[in-house]
């Protein structure tokens, strides 16, 4: 199960997107937030890759 979440950012004239993961830890049953600022183009590549 996996939550996606995607909210938009604007500095200058580039436009970045900061995209959330949750990620399940291996060898446990808990789960982990990472986040990262890219450009819009490449959030779903990134939100797919595991």
């Amino acid at each position: 199960m996996a939550k996606k979440s995607v909210a938009s950012l604007q500095t200058g004239s580039k436009r970045l997107t900061k995209a959330i993961k949750m990620v399940k830890k291996e060898g446990s049953n808990s789960y982990s937030f990472v986040e990262t600022i890219i450009a819009p183009d490449h959030a779903v590549k990134w939100l797919d890759k595991k």
